[in-house]
């Protein structure tokens, strides 16, 4: 969970997973992005802008 608060205020960011699915298909994404890609270094950013 990320806070993000001021005096008398709070707003909460929380993730959930419900399966461990949305794990998995993520990871074939990444895979797939990893091996289509040239040999070089890349930021995480490049990869969410494939997705």
């Amino acid at each position: 969970t990320v806070y993000f608060a001021t005096e008398g205020e709070r707003i909460e960011l929380t993730h959930r997973a419900s399966s461990r699915m949305a794990f998995a298909l993520g990871t074939l994404k990444a895979i797939r992005f990893v091996s289509d890609s040239p040999k070089g270094f890349y930021e995480f950013s490049s990869l969410l802008e494939e997705m």
